[in-house]
């Protein structure tokens, strides 16, 4: 599995507050300034626990496989979330209109639709009907 998250830290951003944002839904993954961006890179599947953990507590799961499912071609799946709301520890889906921008995630895997799974499994009333591991 390989992961990518860039945001653009825009000249009226605090680019440690944009960083902030960005280490809420993935915390301690490194981040390069390149040019007016942030970058992250990881193999490391720890990296996406705090999103999946998200996902289940914001009880999103199902607005959350819609979007990697659409945003799904081959072995990759790219989708956006809201830099501000980030900033609360909130995830939201956006498809890419914000004041600030977004927050891009690349997710590439062999097995992409598990790596989906694992996100955002199927549902029955909201719950998961069954948890799948990714590791």
């Amino acid at each position: 599995m390989k992961m990518r998250v860039e945001t653009e830290v825009r000249a009226t951003e605090d680019r440690a507050k944009v960083e902030a944002a960005v280490n809420r839904i993935f915390p301690a993954l490194k981040l390069d300034f390149v040019g007016n961006r942030l970058i992250g890179e990881s193999t490391d599947i720890r990296f996406l626990d705090r999103l999946h953990q998200l996902l289940r507590l914001q009880t999103i799961l199902d607005s959350a496989r819609k979007v990697m499912r659409a945003g799904r071609w081959g072995n990759l799946v790219e989708f956006m979330l809201n830099k501000q709301v980030a900033a609360v520890s909130k995830v939201s889906f956006t498809d890419g209109e914000s004041p600030l921008g977004p927050i891009t995630v690349t997710l590439e895997a062999p097995d992409i639709e598990r790596l989906i799974d694992y996100l955002a499994p199927r549902t029955r009333e909201g719950k998961p009907i069954k948890e799948v591991e990714y590791r």
